[in-house]
């Protein structure tokens, strides 16, 4: 007996041994499972955190939660701006098909909602049983189990990982929770940074347009183009699918829709609106930026809104300043897509006054350039009448002078038709001159020299180019002040009539006063005029009856090479 209690105590049971070894087995499992997901949890904050494409970072962020938590379906819906409806949706786990079958993507109503509403972590065994849910469509697969939570950028709540139907018909746990929680954290800083990255490279963009727009308006390119790039290029950037741009007509209520570039542009192409019940009227009216979730239905839009059918997100932004506004630039989206984002329109509004700025520089590059003209055209108009006038009669007085003492008589009336010449000459030198010295006079009693000149300048802002010019004669020593008051109106119509109707490139204008009558003929590369024309709305009635009334014509006909040729003539009889 003593010898056996020196022995100890017998062999622990083999079952009992077996239990502990599983239990450690279980327990080294368990420590190497939780090993592998904080690997992989590390390895996915890595792979969210080297991406800057905002669009790829959530992509990123929705597959690494679905294999952190081993579930079969995962999404992630980004809030919009109205914080109760989803603007994104993310899914992952259904195919293309599928998800074409099933239908429109999820908003936000139902369960989703619901962490809308309260963003906090949302564990379910049975999605189905929650008060909130609202079932699933047609086609959509079964889901059971659920777990959702918010992502957090910065203090503001970006959105939310949705995650359904865990492998192994198993239930969410604490754990998955945690890990999702934390890879949120992750994705919070991720997405603030794709979208800062974003935010540097749209403002880029928009200074490169400003920049561009900017030289080529100094380097003397002509209006009309700059703006076709501008919008062209504000399109591109902006994501729109339609760029138009409405300058104002001076003088009047009404905006003149100069360019429409992109998808639904016909109808707002070469069109004259009003600027009461018009989009772009409203933000002429508000002086600032505006912008429309559907444009088809907006209240401030009461003339024509048909004209928005298929668009949806629109802005509006003036071009100018208070005081000043040359024009409003107008982007529109589909009406399935998302609206304008407040990351998207910031810049805008730099780029807006920035070419509103270039426009106005530009005009003073050209006032500069026309002052420069016009002390040319002083020099010449002195050397003309000191040099030129001096010398010519000076020459006429001379052969006055000799013609006593020619005894032929063809020869005398030679001599006699000369003098007649060099009067002729020396009147045509001075109507230059006096032409040329006009340029600087007020417009208060200005020849119709200047007057056409101004007239074709003024066109100039609506045409977005200037029409050539050409005058002959004696314009302002023959042409008596009311037929020069009835050919200056009848060029502002005709220019007018270019502007709304001709779609034209560009323009000639000719003033010639030849044989005892004026002639005034504009010309353009436009669409032609129709065939039958409608004298009320083009204008022509008033041009027509203007000629009528001095006992000359107005014609019109279509040019071989394209576009328009008006005539008005009327013959001078001074005193008229």
């Amino acid at each position: 007996m003593g010898e056996d209690a020196a022995r100890g105590p017998g062999p622990l049971p083999r079952l009992r041994l077996d239990e502990l070894l599983e239990e450690l087995q279980v327990r080294i499992d368990a420590v190497r499972g939780t090993r592998d997901r904080l690997q992989g949890l590390l390895e996915a904050v890595l792979s969210v955190g080297q991406e800057l494409n905002l669009s790829q970072v959530l992509r990123r962020i929705v597959e690494a939660a679905v294999v952190l938590v081993d579930a079969e379906y995962g999404a992630l819906g980004v809030i919009g701006e109205d914080r109760r409806k989803l603007s994104q949706f993310l899914p992952v786990g259904i195919s293309n098909d599928l998800r074409a079958r099933i239908g429109d993507l999820p908003s936000g109503h139902g369960l989703l909602g619901e962490l809308i509403r309260h963003p906090e972590p949302l564990r379910l065994p049975e999605l189905a049983a929650h008060p909130a849910s609202s079932g699933f469509p047609a086609h959509h697969p079964p889901m059971h189990t659920f777990v959702g939570v918010p992502i957090r950028v910065r203090e503001d709540v970006f959105g939310n990982l949705y995650l359904t139907q865990k492998r192994g018909g198993m239930d969410f746990d604490d754990e998955d929770v945690a890990v999702l929680q934390t890879l949120g954290a992750a994705a919070g800083v991720a997405i603030e940074n794709a979208r800062l990255y974003e935010e540097v490279q749209l403002r880029e963009r928009w200074l490169q347009l400003s920049a561009e727009f900017t030289g080529s308006l100094l380097s003397g390119t002509a209006e009309m183009p700059v703006l076709k790039l501008m919008v062209e290029r504000a399109r591109e950037i902006a994501a729109a699918d339609l760029g138009m741009v409405a300058l104002v007509i001076p003088g009047t209520d009404e905006l003149h829709e100069t360019l429409a570039l992109g998808q639904y542009a016909e109808p707002h192409h070469d069109v004259t609106l009003p600027r009461k019940g018009t989009f772009a009227g409203a933000a002429l009216a508000a002086g600032e930026l505006v912008t429309s979730d559907d444009v088809r239905k907006d209240p401030r839009i009461t003339y024509q809104p048909s004209r928005w059918e298929g668009l949806g997100p629109a802005v509006a932004v003036p071009i100018g300043t208070r005081d000043s506004v040359r024009g409003v630039l107008t982007l529109a989206r589909r009406a399935e897509r998302q609206p304008f984002s407040a990351t998207e329109l910031v810049p805008l509004v730099g780029f807006a006054g920035q070419a509103a700025l270039a426009l106005e520089l530009a005009d003073r590059h050209r006032d500069a350039e026309q002052m420069s003209l016009l002390e040319d055209r002083d020099r010449i108009a002195r050397d003309l009448h000191d040099l030129a006038i001096q010398r010519l009669f000076a020459t006429g007085m001379t052969l006055q002078s000799a013609q006593r003492f020619v005894q032929h008589p063809e020869a005398s009336e030679r001599l006699m038709r000369a003098v007649d010449d060099l009067d002729t000459t020396i009147k045509i030198i001075r109507s230059t001159i006096f032409g040329l010295r006009e340029q600087e006079s007020p417009p208060t009693g200005a020849g119709l020299r200047v007057r056409t000149v101004r007239a074709v300048e003024d066109a100039a802002r609506v045409l977005g180019f200037t029409p050539a010019l050409r005058m002959e004669g004696l314009i302002d020593v023959d042409v008596p002040p009311p037929v020069a008051d009835d050919a200056v109106a009848v060029l502002g119509e005709a220019l007018t009539n270019v502007a709304r109707h001709a779609r034209a490139s560009s323009a000639e204008v000719a003033l010639v006063v030849r044989g005892r009558a004026v002639s005034l003929i504009v010309e353009d590369d436009g669409v032609g005029i129709p065939e039958v024309a409608d004298e009320h709305r083009s204008g022509l009635a008033n041009m027509a009856a203007r000629a009528r009334g001095r006992g000359g014509t107005l014609t019109t006909t279509r040019r071989e090479s394209g576009g328009t040729r008006l005539e008005w003539q009327v013959p001078l009889r001074h005193g008229s």
